[in-house]
């Protein structure tokens, strides 16, 4: 019965903790995408490391789907980046 109790204490700890560490880290890039070119500027919320090149395969796996192309990744910041950058992003702002 403790180590019951264990399991679910350390369970619902890792699940509060979790996205508090993914949910504070953003990433800002440029895609373009062929035929006609087109270019864009969009920012990311990280679901994994918050590093440049974890935020690389992470943004090129997303927004390949929507045909994009990833160019750059521009920095990777918290929170606090994030207003700044809302207007420059337009509507690729938290879209991927």
């Amino acid at each position: 019965m403790k180590n019951l109790a264990l399991i679910s204490c350390l369970i619902g700890t890792m699940a509060i903790a979790s996205p508090a560490v993914a949910a504070d880290c953003y990433a800002d890039y440029k895609a373009k995408r062929n035929d006609p070119l087109k270019l864009h500027y969009g920012v990311v919320e990280l679901r994994g490391e918050c590093s440049k090149s974890s935020a690389r395969d992470e943004i090129e796996n997303r927004i390949s789907r929507g045909g994009w192309q990833l160019l750059n990744v521009m920095s990777v910041f918290d929170q606090g980046g994030l207003e700044k950058r809302k207007d420059s992003a337009g509507k690729f702002f938290l879209r991927y």
